[in-house]
C-alpha cells in the first residue's frame, strides 16, 4: 500500500507560504554570514529546519518551491533588488549600512516582488509578520512597512 499525499487546506497552504518566506529570511542571511551557498544552504532547510522540532517546539513546514524561487530569485537578482531598496532608504542608510536580518527580509521581499504573481500588498504584509518575528518589540516593523511599500510600486505600480 503507498501512501499518497493528503489534500492540503488553503489555510495549511498559505502557513506554509509564511513559513518559507521566514525560512528564506533565515537562509539569506545564514548565506551573507557564512559565506555559504545557496545549495548547501537551501538543503540545510528543507532537510533539517522545515518541520524540525527543537525543545518541544515543532517549526512550521515550508513551501519549498517558494522558498526555493525566492532563495534564487533574490541570489539572482540581489544587485537590482539591492538598488531598488537603496531607492527606497533614507540617501544616508545605503542597504549595506542597515541590519543584515532586515537586508535579507528586503531582499526575499524584493525577490517574491519581482518574481511571482503575488498581490505586492499580500507581499507586503507577509514580509511586516517577518520583521515582527524578529523584531518584536522594536520599529523595524514600521520601517519595513515603508521601504516595501515604495519597493512595490516600483516594482509592480500597475497594482497601485
Amino acid at each position: 500500500m503507498t501512501d499518497t499525499p493528503r489534500k492540503r487546506s488553503s489555510d495549511e497552504k498559505r502557513q506554509m507560504r509564511s513559513a518559507a518566506r521566514l525560512y528564506a529570511v533565515q537562509a539569506l542571511f545564514q548565506m551573507e554570514a557564512s559565506g555559504q551557498a545557496l545549495d548547501r544552504v537551501a538543503r540545510e532547510f528543507e532537510t533539517h529546519r522545515f518541520g524540525a522540532v527543537y525543545e518541544d517546539d515543532e517549526m512550521a513546514e515550508g513551501d519549498p518551491r517558494l522558498f526555493r524561487s525566492i532563495l534564487e530569485e533574490a541570489v539572482n537578482l540581489q544587485a537590482r533588488i539591492d538598488q531598488m531598496t537603496d531607492r527606497a532608504l533614507v540617501a544616508k542608510w545605503p542597504i549595506d549600512r542597515i541590519d543584515p536580518v532586515l537586508r535579507a527580509l528586503f531582499r526575499a521581499a524584493g525577490a517574491e516582488l519581482s518574481l511571482t504573481d503575488t498581490p505586492p500588498k499580500v507581499v507586503i504584509t507577509e514580509y511586516v509578520d517577518v520583521a515582527r518575528a524578529f523584531f518584536p518589540e522594536g520599529k523595524e516593523p514600521k520601517f519595513v512597512n515603508a521601504v516595501l511599500d515604495h519597493m512595490a510600486r516600483e516594482a509592480k505600480p500597475e497594482a497601485f
